[in-house]
């Protein structure tokens, strides 16, 4: 089971494989609108509006299991991260993280990347970089900003 293998709904309700990003380099992000972390989606739309058109791409899930900061509909929160942080990069249904509903997306990346606290994911904003063969190359605590990780992006382009 790769990366490829998982079909995400998207903040519409549409079906969305991520085969579709086959040759990509990913960074995939569990997010939330009322966050201390929430102001990263500026750097997150920045590093997608700089390198996007040189295979790069942000894929942001919505997650509300950390203090239930994520409370609104995918609607909701598409036109926030919009209307507040000029988002255009695709932006996903919410998903759980962690625990017996956790998305198979999520048990296959802390499978790949356990990270400093194991394999548990303990807030939102966690990151992780995926390169253009569906691997995962590095995951970033939640504290790791965009502007932080743009080098290992712009190696793994």
């Amino acid at each position: 089971m790769g990366i490829y293998d998982f079909t995400m709904k998207d903040a519409s309700g549409k079906e969305i494989c991520l085969e579709d990003y086959k040759g990509k380099v990913l960074l995939i992000v569990n997010t939330a609108t009322g966050c201390g972390f929430t102001p990263q989606y500026e750097g997150l739309e920045e590093l997608y509006e700089k390198y996007s058109e040189k295979g790069f791409d942000v894929l942001d899930y919505p997650c509300n299991q950390f203090g239930g900061q994520a409370p609104g509909t995918e609607e909701e929160i598409v036109d926030f991260c919009q209307s507040r942080y000029g988002v255009t990069f695709k932006q996903f249904a919410k998903i759980e993280v962690n625990g017996e509903n956790e998305s198979p997306l999520y048990t296959w990346l802390k499978k790949e990347k356990g990270g400093v606290f194991g394999s548990k994911i303990k807030w939102n904003f966690t990151k992780f970089l995926i390169d253009r063969n569906g691997k995962v190359a590095e995951r970033f605590a939640p504290m790791v900003t965009p502007d932080k990780i743009e080098e290992k992006i712009k190696e793994l382009l």
